[in-house]
């Protein structure tokens, strides 16, 4: 018996209307850079005659680009940028989780430099709002999910608030393959590179002068974890980055220096542990010890949640189905 042939997949016809050309133009941007990132978003490929596109793609992709399409037609009245298509694309494929998610209200408003600033997935937005509500937050999940940035910006809208006096950013001083030791100066010059991600935040939240005049107040303390023992920070608002990185010892001294009229966010990636061979990951225990520990709230972030480039997301959910993959046994 001869085997069937795969049946073709139907290309999806999509006609703009009311046709203009300059929107056309600002949609499809400079040598149609807009339309590739759609076809990278959505894994789909796009032809176009005029105001006529036909999308070649499985089913579900395909249909999702018809939508991308009509919806970036109709704010096209400008140019559109790279920056607005890849974040327009990340909301608009999480709109169909996001009536079930998020059914509590929109993302919460946070006063930063950064007007348009909020949550872009659900997990953004519970992410968002289990800061708000809660003393301590974990924020667990892969690198471009917004962990660290969302968690600055929340700090920074505390501060606008005077819910808190100060802001603490720390992080342990752990090498990612290079070896501090060979770096000139003393510890803080030595870890202030791996600092840069929290500078470049709070930089792109508050304005460079404001942040430098903050930081010789001390209103703003940006400082390596081993500076944190034998501290109790009141009425802080103290972030710990890259948490997967610390020890258990160095975990329960962190959450141990949090005091009176403080709160606390701890983000990580337990992908990403650069702890030495045989050293247990603060971050992965503290989530096993204190899940249920009432008052604190967890957030995990996938690969759905990444908001960078439309390929990051899908080399996030390559490297976890490897991962997967290499934990079944055969």
């Amino acid at each position: 018996m001869r085997a069937k042939p795969p049946a073709k997949k139907r290309p999806v016809e999509l006609l703009l209307s009311p046709v203009a050309n300059k929107h056309l133009a600002n949609l499809c941007g400079v040598l149609d850079e807009n339309l590739r990132q759609i076809e990278t978003a959505l894994d789909v490929t796009i032809a176009r005659r005029g105001e006529r596109f036909t999308i070649h793609g499985d089913a579900e992709p395909a249909a999702r680009c018809a939508d991308a399409l009509q919806h970036f037609y109709e704010l096209a009245r400008e140019p559109l940028s790279v920056d607005e298509i890849q974040l327009g694309l990340i909301e608009l494929l999480n709109r169909p989780v996001r009536s079930l998610s998020v059914a509590g209200g929109p993302s919460p408003a946070l006063i930063t430099r950064k007007s348009e600033l909020h949550g872009r997935t659900p997990r953004q937005i519970e992410y968002l709002r289990n800061i708000q509500e809660h003393d301590i937050t974990f924020g667990i999940g892969p690198a471009g999910t917004g962990k660290t940035y969302l968690a600055v910006a929340c700090a920074v809208d505390a501060f606008e608030r005077e819910l808190v006096s100060r802001i603490v950013l720390t992080r342990p001083a752990v090498e990612a393959g290079e070896r501090l030791g060979f770096l000139p100066g003393d510890l803080a010059q030595k870890v202030d590179p791996y600092l840069r991600p929290l500078y470049d935040a709070l930089y792109d939240l508050m304005g460079f002068d404001r942040v430098m005049k903050m930081l010789e107040k001390q209103a703003i303390e940006i400082a390596p974890l081993a500076y944190m023992r034998g501290r109790t920070l009141n009425h802080a608002f103290i972030i710990l980055d890259e948490a997967q990185n610390t020890t258990p010892e160095q975990m329960k001294m962190f959450l141990t220096r949090i005091g009176i009229g403080a709160k606390a966010v701890i983000t990580g990636d337990v992908t990403q542990v650069d702890l030495p061979k045989g050293q247990k990951s603060g971050l992965i225990e503290s989530r096993r010890i204190l899940q249920d520990v009432r008052g604190l709230a967890f957030t995990e972030f996938g690969a759905e949640d990444v908001v960078r480039h439309p390929l990051v997301a899908r080399i996030v959910a390559a490297y976890e189905a490897h991962t997967k993959a290499q934990e079944t046994p055969r």
